[in-house]
């Protein structure tokens, strides 16, 4: 097995992330199998009880690991699936040594940081290594380690220790560092400044591993002379000093790494030039050509409570974009705050609110994500009620698809009381109810997570014919309430129609309004299967609602479950999360150079 370690100097948010999963596409497009791992020095065992605003998105795994969205950015670049094992956190670690201490594994010894700590660390990563994540037998060749955070933070100091340990323990040949780093442009000299970096480089140096690699985010190209300045005091080849200056996309960054030649250094520092091929990036290249030229608008709105920080929905996103580019339309979202289209906010700020309905009715398509807690959930009911009432295209997710539910019962069944009883415990018309299984006492781990089955009801419901005719899916969940099976009855005889349920036909998952051109509600988070080749399905459905070409898509897909030989069961497609018959292959988009309207911020 051979290891790539990215690390960060300087300052946080440089892009380790996608400087990591770019060099994991960079080496898979030489042939080689790549496999991820991400540490995250934080003591919470998982990402799970972290607020959005706090970490951004909880990314949910297969396994119903709730991990780092950077997890999410290598699956998306790689095309893979990871598992619960390949985020590590301090938390992780500490417990798996406390609970070998009282086990009596140490029994007799004093536990300690080194070598207790350490070596944890660095069996933990070769154990991670080893597990297969591209639907193949046996290991990858190459893991590709982000350490989170910066060189210097005193909570990262155990890993820094454990991975000096471990470049030694693997030999020469068998490990490369990739130091991200800064440098800045001042504005009022315009001249690129090495002496951050160097004190990152020289930092790292000091704590024992020494970087084969600098890539250098910066404004702009690094100048010769700077390359060599920095070569000269960082004691690294000019060759293996590489610039990420900004671009107009994301999915330049792997281009970048490529034209100057990155792989060709990793691959040197590994030993495996002679092994792997020249980079095949011709699909990438054509697919970020496309992106680039895309101008035709669709405009989505997005409502929910967390719109101060966009990574706080960064799957979402990335899902919404997918499905922008495979349909050749430029993706623009506005952000909504929920809160802001309630009463109260007419009240206190009628500009802000006239804004938020401006925004909302000026979109082409309106999508309510995911979120726990009762701010802004008014905002999203009404948001509901204005999509369903006009008809335009509408898509709720996890609670998006409780609210409309909710919603539904006030204005059409009557039941002005209607409500969830996760804001209102003592309701007389609990829409939606407390899982049985659920534990009301700790909160990390205790939703329904990762991937289960939900089995298509109803076989023309648009959903099925947009999931190519399948019988049944495999989404990831993340949730703890669920719509209420015992008022079901009552909701379809009134005109919805609950299309998708799990095996046992109590538990809610697609939800449908057959009367309107578009309206769907999923329990399950499709977001986080997407694929820039593979686009979520029923993203791509809410997209070509949103630009009137609904009709030639269900059409299509329907087509393509007919004549694609794979995921055939019994005359029926099966779907796994993925849309079949896109174009695109399965590599990452992004945010950048997405119209991010309605808080004044484009990306």
């Amino acid at each position: 097995m051979k290891y790539v370690l990215v690390t960060g100097g300087v300052v946080s948010g440089l892009g380790k992330g996608v400087t990591a999963s770019s060099i994991g596409l960079l080496l898979k497009s030489c042939g080689l199998r790549v496999t991820s791992i991400k540490i995250d020095p934080y003591l919470n065992t998982d990402a799970g009880t972290m607020s959005p605003f706090e970490h951004g998105e909880v990314f949910v795994l297969d396994d119903g690991g709730e991990v780092d969205l950077d997890l999410g950015n290598y699956e998306r670049f790689l095309d893979i699936t990871l598992t619960r094992e390949n985020n590590i956190t301090t938390g992780k670690i500490y417990q798996s040594i406390i609970d070998k201490e009282r086990k009596g594994d140490y029994l007799g010894k004093t536990v300690q940081v080194v070598p207790h700590i350490t070596d944890e660390i660095q069996e933990w990563i070769e154990r991670a290594a080893m597990i297969p994540v591209d639907g193949k037998e046996g290991p990858a060749d190459v893991c590709v380690i982000e350490l989170g955070g910066t060189i210097g933070d005193i909570e990262s100091m155990p890993f820094i220790e454990a991975l000096g340990q471990f470049s030694y323990r693997v030999g020469t040949g068998n490990f490369c560092l990739v130091h991200v780093s800064l440098v800045p442009v001042l504005s009022v000299v315009g001249e690129q400044k090495t002496k951050p970096t160097q004190h990152s480089v020289r930092g790292l140096r000091g704590l024992g591993l020494t970087p084969n690699i600098l890539a250098c985010r910066s404004t702009k190209a690094l100048d010769d002379n700077v390359k060599e300045k920095l070569s000269q005091f960082c004691h690294v080849p000019a060759e293996n000093i590489v610039t990420l200056y900004d671009v107009p996309n994301i999915w330049h960054i792997p281009l970048l790494l490529r034209d100057q030649k990155a792989h060709e250094a990793i691959l040197k520092g590994l030993n495996l030039l002679g092994i792997a091929r020249e980079p095949d990036l011709t699909e990438w290249t054509a697919r970020t050509k496309n992106y680039d030229m895309l101008h035709d608008p669709v405009k989505i709105a997005m409502v929910g409570k967390y719109v101060g920080l966009t990574d706080s929905y960064l799957s979402v996103l990335k899902a919404l974009l997918h499905a922008s580019v495979h349909h050749r339309k430029k993706l623009v979202v506005e952000w909504v705050e929920a809160s802001h289209l309630e009463d109260i906010t007419a009240e206190e700020d009628p500009n802000t609110f006239k804004a938020a309905w401006n925004h909302l009715k000026g979109a082409d398509g309106i999508l309510v994500p995911g979120g726990f807690g009762d701010r802004g959930v008014q905002g999203k009911i009404l948001a509901a009620k204005y999509a369903r009432e006009s008809n335009v295209p509408f898509l709720g997710i996890c609670l998006g698809m409780q609210i409309a539910v909710i919603e539904y019962a006030r204005s059409v069944l009557g039941l002005h009381n209607a409500n969830s009883i996760e804001f209102d415990p003592k309701t007389s018309n609990p829409c939606v109810i407390f899982m049985p299984e659920g534990s009301k006492t700790h909160m990390g781990g205790t939703m329904r997570l990762g991937t289960r089955r939900t089995y298509l009801k109803v076989p023309d419901c648009k959903s099925a014919k947009l999931y190519g005719d399948a019988t049944f899916v495999d989404e990831r969940h993340r949730h703890r309430y669920e719509v209420n099976p015992d008022m079901i009855s009552e909701l379809e005889a009134a005109g919805m129609s609950f299309v998708g349920r799990d095996e046992s036909g109590r538990r809610m998952e697609i939800v449908e309004l057959p009367s309107h051109p578009f309206f769907i509600g999923v329990q399950f988070h499709p977001e986080f299967k997407s694929r820039p080749g593979k686009p979520s399905a029923l993203f791509s459905g809410l997209i070509a609602a949103s630009c009137g070409e609904l009709d030639e898509l269900l059409n299509k897909s329907s087509h393509v479950s007919k004549v694609v030989g794979s995921g055939i069961s019994n005359g029926k497609a099966t779907y796994n999360g993925h849309q079949n018959g896109s174009y695109f292959n399965a590599l990452n988009g992004s945010l950048n150079g997405v119209c991010v309207n309605g808080n004044g911020v484009h990306h």
